[in-house]
């Protein structure tokens, strides 16, 4: 199934995404689910990394649920750069008063709940790099939407577009040509993953980019 022809969500599904906790808007996620189906037809797992409070997630794992694959979510769930005390997008209701650190994973677990859909996603609770250093099997899609630094963009990249199947789909969010309306990292790997030559564009929805495996290497 191509990108373009995908089915969107059922209602309840699109309703318990745009109430979940996050960014993403829902033009975007609609994008996403589309790339999740198409892609779900590989018969391999779709895997997102920077999973915040499940926003995202539960798209990947309805179009998982459909095709009879596992979705599976990287996170450390400690938030990312900006979302740190003091920084535009940080939320004090996910802190552990405890600890006093962020800790989005009971949140997360809480999303999956509402929607139904804890028995369709892995959560894998880790920094992405050492994830993906015991990681061994392909993907039918990887989503890239972790930390917007370049040292944590370029090892998510690295980390994860290896295991990207031919014909497979890697899509990056937060990819902004003008420095104006974003940081610059997600669109450096972006143009990076274009330059290899393993990857074609298929899909834009403003910051959301779709690319196809169509070649070896990253």
């Amino acid at each position: 199934m191509s990108v373009e022809s995908a089915a969107g969500p059922k209602p309840e599904i699109l309703a318990a995404f745009e109430a979940a906790k996050g960014f993403m808007p829902a033009h975007e996620g609609l994008a996403l689910y589309a790339a999740a189906t198409g892609a779900g037809a590989l018969g391999l797992p779709l895997l997102e990394v920077g999973t915040y409070c499940g926003r995202s997630a539960i798209l990947l794992a309805d179009a998982a649920r459909a095709a009879g694959v596992s979705a599976l979510t990287v996170d450390h769930h400690r938030g990312s750069e900006e979302q740190q005390p003091g920084w535009e997008y940080h939320d004090p209701n996910v802190v552990d008063p405890e600890v006093g650190l962020m800790d989005t994973l009971p949140t997360f677990r809480r999303t999956l709940r509402r929607a139904g859909l804890e028995d369709h996603v892995v959560a894998l609770v880790g920094r992405s790099p050492q994830v993906a250093a015991v990681w061994a099997g392909p993907l039918g899609l990887v989503f890239i939407d972790g930390g917007h630094t370049d040292e944590h963009a370029n090892a998510d990249y690295e980390g994860w577009a290896p295991h990207v199947v031919m014909d497979g789909l890697l899509v990056i969010h937060d990819v902004f040509p003008d420095p104006a309306d974003g940081g610059q990292a997600p669109y450096r790997i972006h143009q990076r993953a274009l330059a290899s030559g393993a990857f074609t564009e298929v899909s834009v929805t403003d910051s959301l980019r779709v690319l196809r495996r169509t070649g070896a290497g990253i």
